[in-house]
């Protein structure tokens, strides 16, 4: 039994070692089938860690584990509005289903169910799934343009000899020094992402898969039932995020410290500046959410409170939540820009730090 466990564990440090075969695609190609591959079906076992750790629990969701941890899952994707992904732990498992018409979050430990219809918010917290290579390379790559990367050499990622791109942000404003992506060659699809920040020893994030298959998985597979006795809870979907985008406001700025707005919802409220790797989102916080944050972001190791306002930075994320404005509304500013990319925002929206 130990043998077995050890050549389990060996095989893809000796998978990896084997020679690769260079590859002769070129990295505007390769970016073009990476943006394409986000329909591609698959199926993996992938762990992620994180090199830095996030001292804010409430209020923002699962960021500190996404941060903080290693983070092991497995998936099942079938395309965009069917697919399975378990967050797997030494206790138990958490897992999300996705259907075209419902969200569900099963979690074995608790047995509970929690059911949210389709489509989701367009602006959520992240969540244990957005590990996945696919998800975080085909996101931060999505505005990537041909003349902002450059071929890695080829590496060995779960037996496949992956082309390897290179993205370095050119926004001053970015904390976020350089992204580097494997990919299959045919498909595109992201197998491993490393993200790099300045002064950092380690990537913030490295994510790979250990185990992958390019079959389309079984329908079945993804499909959830909730098991008898389960406790079938409903949820709207909203969370900090998604419940402050539906707050009325009389709007954001089209620039926030030089990052143009993107084009979102009219509806919304909630402002997503810059682009790619370099985002700075700017959130009108609920009056009755607004006292709560601010009193952990001062308890926070490395807070800076200056005034009404408090920030914290993160390894390359930075968290301010600004002074009230003239209409007493605090904004929480959060991205992978500098603290004084912050402070800016923070003066221009009048919760001047």
């Amino acid at each position: 039994m130990v043998l077995g466990i050890g050549v389990l564990v060996a095989a893809p440090a000796a998978v990896e070692r084997l020679p690769v075969e260079a590859s002769t695609i070129d990295a505007a190609e390769l970016l073009s089938r990476l943006q394409s591959s986000t329909a591609t079906p698959y199926s993996g076992y992938a762990q992620a860690v994180g090199g830095v750790l996030l001292p804010v629990t409430d209020g923002l969701g699962g960021l500190p584990d996404l941060l903080g941890d290693t983070t092991s899952l497995r998936a099942w994707y079938r395309g965009p509005d069917s697919w399975r992904v378990d967050t797997v732990r030494l206790a138990g498992e958490r897992d999300l289903y996705r259907t075209p018409t419902r969200l569900w979050k099963w979690d074995y430990e608790q047995n509970t169910a929690v059911l949210t219809p389709a489509p989701e918010p367009s602006l959520r917290l992240p969540r244990e799934a957005d590990l996945l290579p696919p998800e975080l390379g085909q996101r931060l790559l999505s505005e990537a343009t041909p003349d902002e990367v450059t071929r890695l050499p080829t590496r060995r990622i779960a037996g496949r000899d992956a082309p390897g791109l290179q993205l370095v942000p050119n926004e001053p404003q970015s904390t976020i020094t350089e992204v580097d992506v494997w990919a299959d060659p045919d498909s595109g699809l992201p197998l491993r992402v490393d993200v790099l920040g300045a002064g950092a020893t380690r990537p913030i994030v490295s994510t790979a898969f250990l185990d992958f298959s390019s079959a389309i998985p079984d329908a079945d597979t993804v499909r959830f039932v909730p098991p008898p006795g389960t406790d079938v809870q409903l949820q709207d979907g909203l969370d900090i995020a998604s419940f402050a985008d539906r707050i009325d406001t009389t709007g954001l700025p089209t620039s926030l410290s030089g990052l143009d707005l993107q084009s979102r919802d009219a509806q919304g409220s909630v402002g997503i500046y810059g682009r790619g790797v370099t985002e700075l989102v700017a959130v009108p916080l609920p009056r009755r959410a607004a006292g709560g944050l601010v009193d952990q972001l001062r308890a926070a190791p490395g807070a800076v409170v200056t005034g009404s306002s408090v920030a914290v930075s993160i390894g390359p994320l930075g968290v301010l939540v600004t002074g009230p404005t003239a209409d007493r509304r605090r904004y929480l500013l959060s991205g992978t820009v500098t603290a004084e990319t912050l402070a800016t925002a923070a003066q221009q929206l009048g919760g001047a730090t």
